[in-house]
C-alpha cells in the first residue's frame, strides 16, 4: 500500500487531469496506456505500466474518471454544466478552476480508498477499482445532486416504472434492450476469454496481461463514442469474462470451458449493467457508473463461484 506524499500528489493530479479533459476522455486514455501497458510486459519491460499508469494515479478509473464524474456533478451544482451526467465535457472549457480542485481531491479521495481496500483484502473479493468508482460517484451523488442515490422519478417514470427507460432517462438507448445487452456480452465475452486463453497458452508469463487486454479494448473504442458514433460500452463484459476465463484455465480447466464460462460472465455483466443503470443513473442527476458497478460485482460473483469450484 503505497501512500507516500508523492503517490498522492500524483493522485490529485491525476483527478484533477481528470476533470479537466472530462471523465470519459480520461477513461479512453485509461484504455490506451492498458493497451501500450499490455505491449510492454509481452516485451519483457522492467516497468509496469499498467499498474503504474493505467489503473494507478494516472489514468486509474478510481482517479481520472472518478474525479472527472465527480467534478462535473459539482459544476452541475454551480450551474456550470447544464446536465450532471454528462462524463464527456472537458471541464477546463468552463473556466471554472474550482470544479478542477474538486476532481482532483476526487482523485486524491478515491486512490487512498482504493489503496485502504487493497490493505484490508477487500481486493480479494472484488474488482477494488471498480468499487471504488461506484463509491466515488455515490459520495459526489450525496454531496452534489439533489436526486438521492436511487435518483427521482417524474410522472412519466412513474407510470412507466422504474425499468422501462425512454426519452432522457436512458443510460446508452442502442443497447438498453437486455437483448441487444446480451448479445454484445456474448461476442465480447467470447473475444476478451479468448485473448486469455491465446496468451495463457503462449506463454502463462503473459496471464496478467491478457487478462486486461480486453478490456484495454473496451476502455480505448469509446474514444469513437466520444466522437459521436454509436459504438457499444463493453468493457463490463470483456473484463468480468477475463476474470471467469482466467480463473477456470488457473485450475486446470480446458481452454474451451473457459471460452464458454467467459461468454457467461460477459453476458452476465452485460445484463447487470443494464439493471445498475436503471437503479441508480437513469433517474439520477449525476453519473454512477453502470460498468463499474456490473464489474465488482460480477468479479465477487466469478470469485464466490470459484471458491466453491476448488
Amino acid at each position: 500500500m503505497d501512500l507516500s506524499l508523492t503517490i498522492l500528489l500524483a493522485a490529485f493530479a491525476g483527478g484533477l487531469f481528470g476533470a479537466a479533459i472530462g471523465g470519459l476522455p480520461a477513461f479512453v486514455f485509461t484504455g490506451f496506456a492498458v493497451l501500450v501497458g499490455v505491449a510492454a510486459a509481452v516485451g519483457g519491460s522492467d516497468f509496469d505500466i499498467i499498474t503504474n499508469v493505467a489503473f494507478g494515479p494516472v489514468f486509474g478509473p478510481h482517479v481520472a474518471f472518478a474525479g472527472g464524474a465527480a467534478a462535473a456533478a459539482f459544476a452541475y451544482r454551480r450551474g456550470r454544466l447544464e446536465n450532471g451526467r454528462d462524463i464527456a465535457a472537458p471541464l477546463a472549457g468552463i473556466n471554472d478552476p474550482i470544479t478542477l480542485i474538486v476532481g482532483g481531491l476526487f482523485g486524491l479521495g478515491g486512490y487512498v480508498f482504493q489503496q485502504l481496500l487493497v490493505g484490508l483484502n477487500v481486493a480479494g473479493y472484488t474488482d477494488s477499482i471498480a468499487f471504488t468508482v461506484v463509491v466515488s460517484a455515490i459520495v459526489a451523488r450525496l454531496a452534489f445532486g439533489r436526486t438521492g442515490v436511487f435518483g427521482s422519478l417524474d410522472a412519466e417514470a412513474r407510470q412507466r416504472g422504474r425499468f422501462e427507460p425512454a426519452g432522457d432517462r436512458v443510460w446508452v438507448d442502442y443497447q438498453q434492450g437486455f437483448l441487444q445487452a446480451a448479445i454484445l456480452g456474448l461476442g465480447a465475452g467470447l473475444l476478451s476469454a479468448w485473448i486469455v486463453t491465446a496468451f495463457t497458452e503462449a506463454n502463462p508469463d503473459y496471464a496478467a496481461a491478457a487478462g486486461v487486454l480486453g478490456f484495454g479494448i473496451s476502455a480505448a473504442s469509446l474514444l469513437l463514442l466520444q466522437t459521436g458514433f454509436s459504438v457499444p460500452v463493453t468493457h463490463h463484459m470483456t473484463l468480468p469474462a477475463a476474470v471467469a476465463a482466467g480463473a477456470i484455465l488457473a485450475i486446470g480447466g480446458s481452454p474451451l470451458l473457459a471460452l464458454l464460462l467467459g461468454a457467461a460472465a460477459g453476458i452476465g455483466g452485460a445484463l447487470v449493467g443494464e439493471t445498475f443503470s436503471r437503479l441508480f443513473l437513469i433517474h439520477g442527476d449525476t453519473h454512477i457508473d453502470p460498468p463499474a458497478g456490473a464489474i465488482f460485482i460480477m468479479t465477487s460473483i466469478v470469485i464466490i463461484v470459484g471458491l466453491f469450484i476448488a
